[in-house]
């Protein structure tokens, strides 16, 4: 009895007792689609919650909770009694309940020669002491020392999973990389359709100023067959109006015209 007692020290790490006791009054089963393997973030199939494969349709979780193992100790008073067992008495009978049930189980074993009370008797009373001794001087250093061997192999069992936890981070990272390089595509495209605009603006100016050019040139060329076309008509009219001219004119009139001009001649030279 006392073995099953000392389980619940502080040197113990376990499950407190009153998780087992269940009261009479219940809530309603809750239909739940526990979703603690899903992986935050991970696209679920078909847009759907994933189920857990370990949940009956039945499964309620509101009345009977997941164990849970607890990491530091459960209170205790006089070394090894739970603090839930007194917690539970309160509820019932008081603030005396635990002790006086304590109590008459004590005078109902030893009433009833359970629990004999022989010329041995004191050696239970020395072994309890040497405990209580052996606790308040070795206990805590032995609980660090079991912590850090905890702590030890429950590094190494989660060192596996830490290193695949890191490696799917990395490639969660390369994946966003990835997505930022796609996400540039499309200023890549609108660079590229830029370019082949401005191209295409290129070739048609080149093409209008080829046209521009083609114009004038054939434009120029009417002016200049228009401009040769009335000089040589002019120089054909001026020919025309001398040779008729000189034809109309007599030799008396060319001496009487010869003489006119050198008169004029001579007075300009006076001038002069």
């Amino acid at each position: 009895m006392l073995s099953r007692l000392a389980l619940r020290s502080e040197l113990f790490r376990v499950a407190p007792f009153c998780a087992s006791v269940r009261f009479t009054q219940t809530k309603p089963a809750v239909t739940t689609s526990n979703e603690s393997i899903i992986v935050p973030g991970f696209p679920k199939p078909n847009g759907q919650t994933q189920p857990n494969p370990f949940d009956g349709p039945e499964r309620d979780l509101v009345n009977f909770p997941r164990m849970v193992r607890l990491e530091e100790p459960a209170k205790t008073r006089y070394l090894f009694v739970p603090e839930e067992w007194f917690e539970i008495f309160y509820k019932k009978t008081g603030v005396t309940g635990p002790y006086v049930f304590a109590a008459g189980i004590t005078t109902y074993v030893l009433s009833k020669e359970i629990w004999v009370v022989d010329h041995e008797f004191p050696y239970v009373l020395a072994t309890i002491g040497m405990f209580y001794l052996g606790w308040k001087k070795f206990g805590k250093s032995v609980a660090e020392y079991l912590d850090k061997e905890i702590d030890s192999y429950e590094a190494d069992c989660n060192s596996s999973r830490a290193s695949e936890v890191d490696y799917l981070k990395e490639i969660i990272e390369k994946q966003k990389k990835e997505i930022w390089r796609t996400e540039a595509q499309k200023h890549i495209m609108q660079a590229k359709r830029e370019n082949i605009s401005i191209q295409l603006e290129t070739i048609y100016r080149e093409r209008a100023l080829q046209v521009y050019n083609q114009v004038k040139r054939r434009l120029d060329y009417q002016l200049e067959l228009a401009n040769l076309t009335r000089t040589v008509q002019q120089r054909h009219m001026v020919n025309w109006i001398i040779e008729n001219v000189m034809k109309s004119l007599t030799s008396d009139q060319e001496k009487q015209s010869f003489k006119k001009c050198m008169v004029d001649l001579q007075a300009l030279a006076a001038k002069a």
